[in-house]
């Protein structure tokens, strides 16, 4: 299982990510699935796409597509950020990887009309591409300030932890349906 995402994928440090409390929660429940963080400091969607084929494996059954805020917040035309992730999804896709969409939101700064548009688009790709969607990455993080690091917006361990809880079901019940080799511990 790949991470495919950007700083909120590694914030705020390698042993205190989401990812790393996935794997957690992974080897609790039993799972024998191991995950492999690709995040990527400043990552936006364009740079998914460069790197889709050189993090998805042979072995891979899912990729956790963390992308967008960056976008987001550099104004980045949303239908240049739709057509970049129904890349990375279509990639998956063809390779027979399940997807994990994590939907993100952006503060009205380049306009309401363009916050709107960028809120459409993550359900809008599910939908189209039946894909998982977790609603919102940052749901109950974002403007917490006993979830973030000192810059406000990138998540604190907490944060992390809570962002774990918040993909898990998702990324458990995509687990259930994925055949893998790496199902549960017997």
């Amino acid at each position: 299982m790949v991470v495919l995402g950007d700083s909120l994928a590694v914030s705020p440090s390698n042993a205190e990510n989401f990812p790393t409390a996935l794997q957690q929660r992974l080897d609790a429940a039993g799972y024998r699935w191991r995950i492999v963080n690709a995040g990527v400091v400043g990552a936006v969607t364009a740079d998914g796409v460069r790197r889709l084929e050189s993090v998805l494996t042979s072995d891979g059954g899912i990729v956790v597509l963390e992308l967008g805020a960056n976008d987001g917040l550099r104004g980045i035309p949303t239908e240049t950020v739709e057509q970049n992730l129904a890349t990375m999804i279509e990639g998956a896709q063809a390779r027979g990887i399940r997807v994990l969409l994590c939907g993100m939101e952006t503060p009205p700064a380049h306009g309401l009309a363009y916050t709107v548009a960028f809120h459409r688009l993550f359900p809008g790709l599910a939908t189209r591409y039946g894909v998982a969607l977790v609603p919102f990455l940052l749901a109950g993080v974002v403007l917490n300030s006993s979830l973030n690091g000192p810059d406000g917006i990138h998540p604190n361990a907490a944060g992390s932890r809570l962002i774990a809880e918040t993909v898990w079901p998702y990324l458990e019940r995509l687990i259930q349906q994925t055949p893998a080799a790496t199902g549960k511990a017997s």
